[in-house]
């Protein structure tokens, strides 16, 4: 950093720095009082400060720009020093931007260049600060050093120092190279004396002129200081055998002599304009080579310069040429349609930094020559801000009060405030200068607040201008009036050339419009910028004055009460009241919201225009669904979508109504309630309206057409009706009634709610499955005849012909009819149907079914042709399900028809089955009860029956006993063709006879596992003249007993055989199912003989007395 950087800066315009005063006492020794020189001083008086504005007054603007010219061209002529990396050192080049930066013509520039090169050249100066030096040697007893520095210019050096030819001649050289030895003492100048250090720190700056800036060449030695003082006085600071041996070697020296701890030579040609570097301290002898290094800073400057503006401050020019180019810069750019983005170019930034450190300005001064140029062309020319933002950092670091004087203190604060008051114009016309639509306007806005609060934070701002007012309470002002003037511009904008009612409200709705998407963007966009860089909310702020003055313009406009409105004039009314309600939705964005609003409860303002508006609604859509049903051909709109084109229109017009309800969103509880009743009332008799329009629709289009068509017909309305329900149903959820029953939960009873919306809707919902039941009925009734036709010519087939053959024609015609009425309806449409269908089907083949028929192959075809359609309508799970079509008349059916088309020996073991399932049940033994052992001998393939006892016979002779036997059957008889019946003894007068009879019968395992094998055990009371009374009759399953499993029954281990007790039953003597239909098969045989021997048992029976 530059020395300058901690000190009060030198005053421009050629004034020097005053001689520096050392701080704090100091004593000197001969030799520092013989040499002790300081930096060349010329105190010149203070001069004032005039500003370039006021020198304009006496000459022209163009002779100012000749002569700012002039002074960018001495600059480059008299350069000296190196160039830094970035810049241009080619001269013609230099000449040729300053010439179209100052739109000089080359007859014009040859002529300022002649005269400026006629110009007396400056006084070539190095400004040298010595910073400090570290690792210097120790010379001292006490192993450090009083190091002061001697340094001037050698502005006689020979060309042959130049051209050393030898490392030998050079180190020569330089052991000679010492300032007392080579320049003047009245050229010397010496720096302070750092007592006992080996890292001392100067910090002084010393002015040296040059006569030869190619030959001349710079000195400077590092001594170190030694007082004369006493050897006892020395052995009292002796820390170690090194120090001795520095006391020895002061004995030998001279009194006073100082001791050589290096030096830097530099040849000046070689140095930059500005160069901070540490150099290494060269050793006179080789002794100690490392003699430490020094930090010194090099400024090449001139003095005494011959151009006329060399009278005016430094900074005040350096200002112009600034302001000239930035100027140059910005204009260049839009002509080749970019954007500046506030760099110089490499051509004005060399010519720049020559004028600034040929000027010797320090870099503070440099930053406010800057910063004034940038402020005030930012506020006549458009640039980027952060150029600003730059230049006020750059104040704020260097900021040290005392460096400017009076009058550059008040050109600063009104720099300050010039800027200021721009900014906050510019920011309460925001809208305008920084438009959403242009590009980078949030870039730019966010650029200008952070530097309008980066320069009032600055310590220079805020001790030049302390009177200013708060930015915050600046800028808030500023976006109030800018609100005010944006929103008057708006309104006259958008005044009507024709005043009336109509044309107002039309006016008033598009500057509502405007308000609204001001604020959006004011919300979304602004409003972030402010607050993150100001702590501004200039949304609310722009919400409460635009609420404000919307609500006094609508109010000033409105209409007395129970004015008459036409329907163009209740229209925008109904617009106005969106676009009001969606304005003061936005105060949910509010951070805080204690005060009411000015808009709050303006929907009382429309509460009159309400009823027509409902109406508006409700008539819009029925006349929508009267045009759509009129010009629907009721064709379904693709393969999924099976309903026709008014459903869509039917759709929308409820879409239309919710979308009506949730933009009224009407915040009174109680009226909102009563407009969703009227609302869903009007919604409930459209959809029963559209049922009478759709039906009628499509009896006229079926006039003309065949069956097949209008069925197809029918099922696109049934679609329709259907598609409609589904609409209706959906309607609490779309209308968000949970959300309105909350809403009104303080002045509407949950009871009421449900009374008045959820059975309005559901009547709707009823009206609608009664017509789609009617028209699916009306479907079904034109399948029910073919239907009907085909079952019934079942009954004509042959007996021959296999019956699942004879059912193929039904199932042809279904398989066509039903395919096709799936493809035209929807699937639970469909399904209803098939629910019809299957209800008719049911009763034809019952009625059937009850048809006496000799032929089990009649009973047979119904059968199959029952179990084919209960598949046919379930789809494997596409059609009804299993429980839809298994009904309990379906099943009675599917018994019954299993029972009649079943043959007549399956009959008779079916018959023996149910038997010996009652005999399973019966625990009564009112007719007595026998008991038996039975078992199965496989090796001897023999079933052998026991006969034990019978008890509590009924006594059916006259004596009060009876004169009871046991037949022993095998049942049934087509199984056990050849095995007879055995029968025990006749036991006399007895009621609980003993046997204990043994049969056996040769059968084989086979015959006793067939369907219904039994023992049937058969008591009778012999009777000598007449037949035998009958006492009852027992059933024993044989596909139970023991050694039919694999199992044989050992001889010697029949007592292991349990025995059974089986209760004596009585058949019923009539409603036997399997008995009446062998009975009506008269040409049966064996069926008459079986009913026959059956039909004598139920005569006997005693079932009925009891």
């Amino acid at each position: 950093m530059d020395p300058r950087d901690n000190e009060p800066d030198s005053p421009p315009s050629g004034e020097k720095d005053p001689e520096m005063e050392f701080p704090g006492p100091h004593r000197f020794t001969r030799r520092e009082a013989k040499y002790r020189k300081k930096g060349i001083v010329r105190p010149l008086q203070s001069k004032p400060i005039k500003e370039p504005e006021e020198e304009s007054k006496q000459i022209s603007s163009a002779a100012q720009r000749n002569l700012l010219y002039g002074e960018a061209l001495y600059s480059i002529i008299h350069r000296i020093g190196q160039p830094e990396p970035e810049h241009i050192y080619d001269t013609y080049q230099l000449f040729e931007y300053l010439q179209k930066a100052f739109n000089v013509d080359p007859a014009e520039h040859k002529a300022i260049l002649e005269h400026v090169k006629g110009l007396e050249a400056p006084i070539m100066c190095v400004k040298v600060t010595v910073k400090e030096a570290k690792g210097i040697l120790g010379k001292d007893v006490s192993g450090f050093s009083d190091p002061y520095c001697l340094l001037g210019i050698d502005n006689h050096a020979s060309n042959q120092s130049r051209d050393r030819s030898s490392p030998s001649l050079d180190r020569k050289q330089k052991q000679k190279a010492v300032v007392r030895n080579t320049i003047p003492e009245d050229q010397m100048h010496r720096t302070q004396i750092i007592g006992q250090t080996l890292n001392p720190v100067w910090n002084e700056t010393f002015i040296l002129e040059i006569e030869d800036i190619d030959n001349a060449r710079f000195h400077m030695d590092v001594w170190d200081s030694d007082d004369v003082e006493s050897v006892r006085a020395k052995l009292g600071e002796l820390t170690d055998l090194h120090g001795l041996k520095r006391i020895f070697k002061e004995v030998r020296k001279e009194k006073g002599q100082d001791d050589f701890l290096g030096n830097v030579v530099l040849q000046l040609r070689e140095l930059k304009c500005k160069e901070d570097c540490w150099y290494p301290l060269e050793p006179r002898t080789e002794t100690y080579p490392d003699r430490g290094r020094c930090h010194l800073q090099f400024l090449l400057t001139h003095k005494k310069r011959a151009t006329t503006l060399s009278k005016t401050p430094s900074y005040i020019v350096h200002r112009q040429l600034l302001q000239q180019f930035v100027c140059h810069e910005i204009t260049s750019h839009e002509a080749r349609n970019t954007t500046w983005n506030g760099e110089i170019s490499p051509h004005g930034a060399s010519i720049l930094y020559l004028h600034a450190t040929q000027k010797d300005l320090s870099e503070f001064h440099q930053g406010l020559a800057q910063w004034l140029a940038y402020s005030k062309l930012y506020q006549s020319m458009e640039f980027n801000s952060s150029c600003l933002l730059h230049h006020i950092t750059t104040i704020e670091y260097l900021w040290v009060q005392g460096r400017l004087q009076a009058d550059q203190k008040a050109e600063l604060a009104v720099s300050f405030n010039s800027l200021l008051l721009y900014g906050v114009s510019l920011l309460q016309r925001y809208r305008i200068v920084f438009p959403l639509s242009a590009p980078r306007s949030v870039e730019r806005l966010q650029g200008l607040l952070r530097v309008l609060i980066q320069m009032c934070k600055t310590k220079a701002f805020r001790e030049l201008c302390a009177l200013t007012p708060d930015l915050q309470e600046r800028v808030t002002e500023a976006i109030k009036a800018g609100t005010h003037e944006w929103f008057d511009l708006k309104r006259q904008h958008l005044q009507p050339m024709i005043q009336n009612e109509e044309e107002n409200f039309k006016s008033l709705i598009k500057l509502v419009l405007d308000i609204t998407g001001d604020l959006r963007s004011c919300h979304l966009t602004w409003n972030k910028c402010f607050i993150n860089t100001i702590k501004v909310d200039i949304f609310s702020l722009t919400f409460l004055e635009l609420e404000e003055l919307v609500s006094q313009d609508f109010l000033s406009q409105l209409p007395p009460l129970n004015h008459s409105t036409s329907p163009q004039l209740s229209e925008l009314r109904y617009q106005l009241y969106l676009i009001l309600r969606e304005l003061h939705q936005l105060h949910e964005h509010l951070p805080n919201r204690e005060a009411p609003l000015p808009l709050d409860g303006f929907h009382r303002w429309f509460a009159d225009s309400l009823p027509s508006w409902l109406q508006k609604a409700y008539t819009t859509a029925q006349e929508r669904v009267q045009r759509a049903v009129q010009i629907d051909q009721l064709v379904p709109l693709s393969e999924l979508q099976k309903h026709s084109a008014s459903t869509v229109d039917l759709s929308t017009c409820y879409t239309q109504i919710g979308t009506t309800w949730q933009q009224l969103n009407w915040p009174d509880p109680e009226e909102a309630f009563m407009i969703m009743v009227k609302l869903t009332e009007d919604m409930c008799r459209i959809a029963v309206t559209y049922c009478t329009l759709i039906k009628h629709r499509a009896e006229e289009l079926s006039v003309n057409e065949d069956a097949a068509k209008a069925a197809t017909k029918l099922c696109v309305v049934v679609n329709n009706i259907e598609q409609l329900r589904l609409v209706v149903r959906s309607l609490p959820t779309k209308l968000n009634w949970a959300s309105l029953e909350h809403k009104t939960s303080d002045v509407i009873s949950a009871g009421q709610f449900q009374h008045t919306l959820h059975d309005q809707l559901q009547g709707a919902v009823v009206c609608l499955d009664r017509a789609i039941r009617g028209v699916v009925q009306a479907l079904a009734q034109k399948l029910d005849d073919g239907i009907t036709k085909h079952l019934y010519s079942l009954s004509s087939i042959s007996d021959s012909k296999d019956p699942n053959d004879s059912v193929i024609p039904l199932m042809k015609f279904l398989e066509t009819e039903l395919q096709y009425m799936n493809q035209n309806l929807v699937q639970e449409n469909f399904n209803c149907l098939l629910s019809l269908l299957w209800s008719h089907i049911l009763s034809v083949i019952s009625g059937l079914s009850a048809q006496v028929s000799p032929s089990s192959r009649y009973y047979q075809r119904l059968h199959v042709a029952l179990k084919n359609l209960e598949m046919c309508f379930h789809a494997e799970g596409c059609g009804l399900s299993l429980e839809d079509l298994q009904t309990a008349e379906f099943i009675a059916l599917d018994q019954e028809l299993d029972i009649s088309s079943s043959s007549t020996r399956s009959l008779i073991e079916r018959y023996f089955q149910e038997r010996m399932q009652h005999q399973l049940g019966s625990s009564s033994e009112k007719y007595g009860a026998i008991t038996i052992k039975a078992d199965y001998r496989l090796a001897e393939q023999k079933l052998r029956v026991e006969i034990l006892n019978a008890v509590n016979l009924l006594p059916l002779d006259s004596n009060g006993s009876s004169d009871p036997f046991v037949l022993v059957n095998l049942e049934p008889k087509h199984t056990f063709p050849a095995v007879e019946a055995r029968s025990t003894q006749i036991k006399k007068n007895e009621l609980n006879p003993l046997y204990d009879e043994t049969f056996d019968f040769l059968v084989t395992r086979d015959q006793c596992r067939a369907p219904g094998a039994c023992i049937l055990l058969t008591v009778f009371d012999y009777d000598t003249l007449l037949s035998n009374d009958f006492e009852g009759e027992a059933f024993l399953a044989l596909e139970h007993l023991p050694g039919l499993q694999g199992k044989e029954t050992e001889e010697n281990h029949l007592s292991n055989i349990p025995q059974t007790r089986l209760p004596l039953t009585h058949p019923q003597p009539k409603g036997d199912r399997i008995l009446q239909i062998l009975e009506s098969r008269r040409s049966d045989r064996e069926a008459a003989a079986f009913v026959k021997l059956r039909g004598q048992r139920a005569r006997k029976s005693l079932e009925t007395k009891h």
